[in-house]
């Protein structure tokens, strides 16, 4: 049986295949929501490795990153990722943000933000040594 770390780290592994497809696809915003859904469940497994309670059902990465005690150690870099993924995940659902967002979002940024990412998880992967 998977453990509940691992568990998460399995679903934020699987989303990372995801956003290349969408980015070679062109869905630029589909893509940003999936880093956000990687970064936040990147920052889950570091709840839930310590803590016997299951992670917040939140989408605020900020919120996360201070609930798993680690939002102190973060670089400016990575809570600046936190900052613009954070809006990936609701507000790309209604119009007016997306509009908004899609204006943002294009091949290169979403490039960026995937790469930004990825480094998190391995960054996270490292903290929980589960390279």
């Amino acid at each position: 049986m998977i453990n509940k770390v691992d568990y998460w780290l399995h679903l934020a592994d699987d989303d990372l295949s995801v956003v290349e497809l969408l980015i070679k696809g062109k869905k630029y915003l589909q893509a940003g929501f999936f880093c956000h859904l990687i970064v936040e469940k990147a920052l889950k497994a570091i709840i839930a490795s310590c803590s016997d309670e299951i992670p917040p059902k939140t989408h605020d990465l900020n919120k996360l990153a201070f609930i798993g005690n680690i939002y102190e150690i973060l670089t400016d870099n990575q809570k600046d990722l936190l900052d613009e993924l954070t809006p990936l995940n609701i507000e790309a659902r209604y119009p007016s943000y997306k509009e908004n967002i899609l204006k943002i979002l294009n091949a290169e940024k979403s490039k960026t933000l995937f790469t930004e990412t990825e480094e998190f998880l391995c960054w996270i992967k490292q903290r929980l040594d589960r390279l």
